[in-house]
């Protein structure tokens, strides 16, 4: 058994202003997005003012279609009862779901002033995802949120913030599996040429997969449901969104191979 290593939440202070630990793992998600998004921008034939357009765009739409998303998902009631709940952005509250909303409208933006396809703007920022999604999970396990279920495994971890209970640490297992694991899969498949939305559909279809893989320690929300479960009996918030992504995926995968010609 391991205990959570208790971190200051707050890294410094300039004044009255309080850096945290969270919003520099935004800015290493942007970061990275930027650097590798300049690294492949020859690909396409993108200038670093263009990147730098997208990336700006794209981080818009993660904050606020994130923050949105989580209080459609996840706070619904909260918010019709308090509409200012939205803007209380200092509480916290962020849905990946509604920040790839926000991108995907971006790119759609994007696409639409340069005059691109929307499907190689996709494809392009697709690989561009998954390490900032690898520190914004950073940024959960080191402000001890979004702890996972408890666990006999020698592993199993104790958030004293939480209780006394062994917990997985599912903010870790998702660094690993959304961070790193997808990020090194979209990277090497888009290597290569593919057709369009190719790219696009594996990272949905992956993300999907994992997200819902690790919901099944993740601990649910409280507030969502009966014991934090919206379905069945085990079937939590998280996975009912991402399993339109595994769908959509699915379909864009096949939509993308290349038609087979009828022998005669």
């Amino acid at each position: 058994m391991l205990n959570f290593p208790v971190i200051e939440p707050v890294l410094f202070t300039l004044g009255p202003l309080k850096i945290h630990w969270y919003g520099i793992m935004y800015l290493v998600a942007f970061g990275s997005a930027w650097w590798l998004a300049k690294y492949r921008a020859h690909r396409v034939g993108f200038s670093h003012e263009q990147v730098a357009d997208l990336i700006f765009w794209s981080a818009l739409g993660v904050v606020v279609g994130g923050r949105f998303g989580y209080v459609l998902f996840y706070r619904t009631a909260d918010w019709l009862a308090d509409p200012i709940l939205l803007l209380r952005i200092w509480q916290g509250g962020m849905s990946f779901h509604g920040g790839l909303i926000g991108v995907i409208i971006a790119v759609l933006l994007f696409a639409r002033k340069q005059q691109v396809s929307f499907y190689q703007v996709m494809d392009f920022v697709a690989p561009l995802v998954p390490l900032g999604l690898g520190a914004g999970r950073l940024g959960n396990f080191i402000g001890g949120e979004l702890w996972g279920r408890a666990t006999d495994l020698p592993w199993g971890m104790v958030f004293p913030h939480v209780d006394q209970l062994a917990r997985h640490p599912s903010q870790l297992y998702q660094l690993f599996l959304e961070g790193i694991v997808l990020f090194i899969l979209i990277w090497l498949y888009s290597a290569r040429p593919r057709r369009p939305l190719a790219v696009s559909g594996l990272f949905l279809l992956a993300y999907g997969s994992l997200r819902c893989l690790v919901e099944l320690v993740r601990q649910p929300d409280a507030h969502m449901g009966e014991e934090g479960f919206i379905a069945l009996g085990w079937l939590t918030q998280g996975q009912i969104l991402s399993l339109p992504m595994i769908i959509l995926g699915l379909y864009l995968l096949w939509q993308s191979q290349p038609e087979k010609k009828t022998r005669r």
